[in-house]
């Protein structure tokens, strides 16, 4: 009997937590290690009559907690090398899926490389370690013809292209 009115006298305790999970945004773009130099080498007249291209296969990898649009500027508009320039905008670039794609992702073709960013993926979702393919094309019908400087071997023309990863 003692026991029982023990049970009696003994309450229910509740408690509540409130168990929250916040998400905070991250984007990364990491450049292919091996692939951090890009050559577009021009040897016969068949490359100046029709251009050349550099395929880079999973040259970008991206993490991104949602949706992301994969950007593409050059640092300046006009290469020079010894008095002479080329347009930046006369080098393409095309972008497809690379090895592990992003599902559903929109890839642009032929853009021209510009001192302002251009898009070249979009993306409704994110995924991580998502691979994307890059291939620069330089110009053909003969468009450096006179860009040659005599005595160099050869003569180059270099620009810093910079790629961004933004929320979308």
């Amino acid at each position: 009997m003692a026991a029982a009115g023990l049970f009696a006298f003994a309450t229910a305790s509740a408690q509540n937590v409130t168990l929250k999970v916040k998400l905070k945004p991250i984007q990364t773009l990491v450049v292919n290690k091996s692939q951090e130099e890009v050559n577009l080498e021009y040897k016969t007249t068949d490359d100046y009559l029709n251009g050349v291209s550099s395929p880079n296969t999973d040259h970008l990898n991206i993490y991104s907690t949602g949706g992301f649009e994969v950007k593409v500027k050059t640092d300046d508009p006009t290469m020079q090398s010894g008095g002479k320039n080329i347009q930046s905008n006369t080098i393409k670039i095309t972008a497809t899926a690379g090895s592990n794609a992003v599902n559903g992702a929109q890839y642009s073709q032929n853009v021209a490389l510009a001192g302002t960013e251009s898009t070249l993926v979009t993306s409704t979702t994110g995924g991580a370690n998502k691979k994307i393919s890059i291939e620069y094309r330089g110009a053909g019908q003969d468009t450096y013809i006179n860009n040659y400087i005599a005595n160099q071997d050869p003569t180059v023309y270099t620009a810093k292209l910079i790629y961004t990863i933004v929320s979308k």
